[in-house]
């Protein structure tokens, strides 16, 4: 069995006693360190290279920790002066996933950097812990690789704040294909709404 495939095996098995053992361990660790942390070298190693990560000068990893949970609505002392539709507090969902708001916090904090994707590496009761794969866009090695250098391009910049990574994909709907994404179709559940409610008529007619 090649290397990557036993990792990536082992991985599977998240119920196994060795990754229990070590998913205690390493959240223990995580816990002591800041949240946003530069590691040398991905947790993951098959599913970083599955993702996109190369091991060469312009890709750097970056661990992230997020708190579970859904969105509390922030309300003074819980009042809605409103409708008791919206008098809602405390069981609400956000509408991204917490992938998405990891690449997102990672990005404010290296804005220099673009987002290139993301991995779970850990959780315990309160957080959850998500590798990002980040690209230097001014690295000459970036800039000459003709596989990764589409994301010199300005026009992505910051595509995690815009849905634009794998994560925020799935948090938009987009990541199904044929006939299960008709109510997708056009770029967006809006746009597929829109298009379908919208009388168009011709100037001339």
């Amino acid at each position: 069995m090649p290397a990557y495939k036993y990792l990536q095996e082992v991985w599977r098995h998240k119920q196994s006693d060795a990754l229990r053992f070590l998913f205690r361990v390493r959240a223990w660790e995580y816990r002591q360190r800041n949240k946003i942390t530069r590691v040398s070298k991905p947790t993951r190693t098959d599913k970083a290279h599955r993702v996109g990560f190369k091991s060469k000068p312009g890709y750097v990893v970056v661990r992230c920790g997020v708190r579970r949970g859904g969105r509390k609505r922030q309300n003074h002392r819980g009042m809605v002066w409103g409708k008791p539709k919206h008098q809602g507090i405390n069981q609400l969902k956000f509408e991204r996933n917490l992938q998405n708001v990891a690449e997102e916090k990672v990005g404010r904090k290296y804005a220099n950097l673009r987002v290139l994707n993301s991995y779970w590496v850990n959780q315990d009761a309160t957080m959850k812990y998500y590798e990002i794969i980040m690209v230097d866009p001014s690295h000459e090695r970036i800039r000459n690789d003709p596989r990764i250098n589409w994301i010199v391009n300005p026009v992505h910049k910051h595509r995690e704040m815009r849905g634009l990574t794998s994560a925020g994909r799935k948090s938009r709907g987009l990541r199904k294909k044929g006939h299960r994404a008709n109510g997708t179709k056009g770029g967006s559940y809006r746009a597929a709404w829109l298009r379908r409610n919208n009388m168009r008529l011709k100037r001339y007619r």
